[in-house]
């Protein structure tokens, strides 16, 4: 049966890979939401989708379909991370489960908050951990698990180079987006703790409005990471090449590349939140205590 959803941030640069899920699902997007108008891909997807600039207008349109017996079953956030804890309640509130962008949210203590209202309401929190899904992932977590008594020494290292624009951005703001190991860190914590086990310590070296550096006792693992938007830290083969990423992730010195098979990952999500196996609340707590414990450590 289709599934009628809003999306809340559909003109950000993560919006389309929702676009593509929820469609790709089978499923209609009824009405979107952002302050900026530059949304054409909704073209390229839902072109009869009803569009708002402004919250107020957006709430009441909701609330309109709902007088007019148009369920909402589904509220998809891609709204900056400082805004999701808000856009989430606003979901709940409005009789729909919530699939939302990671960060889930900023802090520990706001997941505690939207379970209250899970309860209340009897609405599901559903977050994106696409890299759970990532064939790759899962066999390295089934090498591990069969593998006892065994530690790793992982290194990773992602460096995705950013222009000047980025400082001037919600992204630039710690307050709005967690910083540099919320923002484009919490994926890969995320995956490593799901991979290696709880976090036994954590140290950060150093962190910096575009770049930060530690390291990690899991479980399994003995783990030095590090984190940059600064383009100076590229190597110089891939300055070389014209590219403004690399990643590398070294596993007992030997690189684990999983650079290939993120085309469907976010409709793979979907796949499974709409068939009730989505990653929840708690799913994402492990992740969310840590990089909150960087950012003020």
């Amino acid at each position: 049966m289709m599934k009628n959803f809003a999306l809340i941030g559909v003109a950000g640069y993560i919006a389309p890979r929702h676009l593509k899920a929820i469609k790709d699902t089978g499923n209609n997007l009824v009405a979107a939401l952002d302050n900026f108008d530059s949304v054409g891909v909704l073209d390229s997807y839902f072109p009869n989708a009803d569009f708002f600039v402004e919250f107020e207008r957006f709430d009441r349109h909701v609330e309109k379909l709902k007088r007019q017996h148009v369920h909402l079953d589904y509220v998809s956030v891609c709204s900056p991370n400082y805004l999701h804890d808000a856009h989430i309640r606003f979901g709940l509130r409005h009789d729909a489960d919530v699939i939302c962008e990671k960060p889930l949210v900023l802090n520990p203590w706001n997941i505690d908050g939207l379970a209250e209202i899970e309860k209340e309401t009897g609405k599901r929190v559903f977050t994106i951990l696409q890299l759970r899904l990532h064939p790759r992932v899962i066999a390295l977590k089934e090498m591990v698990e069969q593998s006892p008594g065994k530690r790793f020494e992982v290194d990773l290292k992602y460096i995705t180079a950013r222009g000047h624009w980025y400082a001037f951005s919600w992204k630039g703001d710690v307050n709005k987006s967690g910083g540099i190991a919320t923002n484009i860190g919490v994926h890969f914590f995320d995956m490593l703790i799901w991979v290696f086990g709880d976090v036994l310590e954590s140290r950060v070296d150093h962190h910096k409005a575009d770049k930060a550096a530690g390291f990690l006792k899991l479980e399994r693992a003995d783990v030095n990471w590090r984190l940059s938007i600064d383009e100076d830290d590229l190597p110089e083969a891939a300055r070389a090449d014209g590219k403004r990423t690399f990643r590398s992730t070294l596993i007992d010195g030997r690189e684990f590349e999983f650079s290939d098979g993120f085309t469907d990952l976010h409709t793979k999500c979907y796949e499974q939140i709409i068939a009730g196996r989505g990653f929840g609340l708690e799913e994402s707590r492990k992740a969310i205590d840590l990089v909150h414990q960087i950012r003020n450590g």
